[in-house]
């Protein structure tokens, strides 16, 4: 459960940092959204390292499918943007593929 946390986290962490860049660029937001944004990038980082795994790219790997949910989420509630079935298929493959890859019987 705390990897779920960690990695639901991450991605929070990461999207937000992303959208203050996109605020900037994108919506004419100041520059100055990207200062909390970095800062916000930066604990993503960090969160990721929380996770419990000896191989960073299958962590990574399996943040992908978090990610992915997430991003549909924060469409949904930030962006006001509600997924369509092709968005919540496509995501639910992606944990489908995420649940693999963390919960393989490994030696």
């Amino acid at each position: 459960m705390k990897t779920f946390i960690y990695f639901f986290l991450a991605a929070i962490a990461e999207i937000s940092g992303c959208f203050s860049f996109w605020a900037w660029q994108r919506m004419g937001k100041s520059a100055w959204w990207t200062l909390p944004g970095t800062l916000s990038l930066l604990l993503f980082a960090w969160l990721l390292t929380l996770v419990e795994s000896n191989i960073a790219g299958r962590a990574y790997a399996v943040y992908g499918g978090i990610y992915i949910c997430s991003s549909l989420l924060w469409s949904w509630i930030v962006e006001k943007s509600i997924p369509d079935k092709w968005d919540i298929s496509g995501a639910l493959v992606c944990l489908l593929g995420a649940a693999m890859i963390l919960m393989a019987p490994r030696s």
